[in-house]
């Protein structure tokens, strides 16, 4: 397989969830990577949303790179089946690696670790360690309590709206996946997460 073009990180759920469209989702996005020969780079379990997305974007034709500390090889399930799989020891590692091996972040829905991971690496943008798009896909409404209160946030002067620029929302998978391509595209390198992680 050649190098590919195109590589993204994304954050989603061990867990399922309770409706069917967030499985279909995960695999809408894997689809779309794998479609275009582009690669997932995602916290490397196989259980729950992260197993979707990386089973069809292996199914697709993309590649996979799993990220994972060893404290949850055992709990996730670690994905065998990605193109490369990397244990490391801590969380911090796991997010480094990610932040370093990819183009572009989207969040799907999941749990406390998919905020987690967003919100560090939206942090980690305002601080100019990189200047990578970062998306939340708000498909179905997910995330319609987080945006409100981000919004509050703005409203109550803890937050601007410059912050808020840095991230892109949307309800539809693929434009959503395009813009962030896109942007990619325009902005290549300003990558300082190897020099400051």
């Amino acid at each position: 397989m050649t190098t590919p073009d195109f590589s993204i990180c994304v954050y989603c759920g061990s867990r399922p969830g309770e409706r069917p469209e967030h499985t279909a989702l995960a695999r809408t996005v894997g689809r779309w990577i794998g479609e275009r020969g582009g690669q997932l780079v995602y916290g490397g379990g196989r259980t729950g949303l992260m197993g979707t997305v990386a089973e069809a974007t292996r199914e697709a034709g993309g590649r996979v790179v799993g990220i994972i500390p060893k404290a949850l090889v055992d709990r996730e399930l670690a994905n065998r089946l990605s193109d490369e799989l990397h244990v490391v020891d801590t969380m911090h590692e796991r997010k480094a690696m990610m932040g370093e091996r990819a183009d572009a972040f989207l969040a799907l829905p999941g749990g406390i670790g998919t905020f987690e991971e967003l919100f560090e690496i939206w942090t980690w943008r305002q601080l100019g360690y990189h200047d990578k798009p970062v998306g939340i896909l708000n498909a179905g409404g997910y995330y319609d309590g987080m945006l409100a209160f981000l919004a509050h946030s703005v409203a109550e002067g803890f937050m601007s709206d410059w912050q808020m620029g840095l991230v892109r929302t949307g309800t539809d998978a693929i434009p959503l996946l395009e813009a962030l391509e896109e942007e990619a595209r325009q902005h290549p390198g300003g990558d300082k997460l190897g020099e400051v992680l």
